[in-house]
């Protein structure tokens, strides 16, 4: 069982930043790949970035690219979504999940076993 909680949203302007992060407990966090997903009102759940379970891969929506990055501290348990530049349409709930030992289908939410409750990130114009 992993539990997850998201943090470190807010409200910031555009062209800003924030760093989310993703606190998990558990002893075996270092073997989950880890994946932040969004959801602005009325759409559907969708995939940002994710980072695979030894670290050495990521991947990011084409949205996104050049402006977030994931990152992981095994030490912390602790999962980051490093988002610069940002833009209105970045608005919504942002959501971490975890995945034993995955290292394909990083992109659907069904690859995912656990879920944060999510945090809010409101980008204004």
């Amino acid at each position: 069982q992993v539990q997850l909680v998201e943090s470190g949203g807010g409200l910031v302007q555009a062209g800003g930043s924030l760093r989310l992060s993703c606190a998990a407990s558990g002893r075996t966090f270092s073997s989950y790949s880890m994946g932040w997903f969004r959801q602005a009102p009325g759409k559907e759940r969708e995939f940002v970035a994710a980072i695979t379970w030894t670290g050495g891969s990521t991947y990011y929506a084409d949205s996104v690219k050049g402006r977030f990055t994931i990152s992981r501290d095994n030490a912390k348990n602790t999962v980051y979504l490093q988002m610069n530049s940002l833009k209105p349409e970045d608005t919504a709930v942002y959501y971490c999940a975890a995945s034993y030992r995955r290292s394909y289908g990083f992109y659907s939410r069904g690859g995912y076993d656990y879920w944060g409750q999510g945090t809010q990130v409101t980008v204004s114009s």
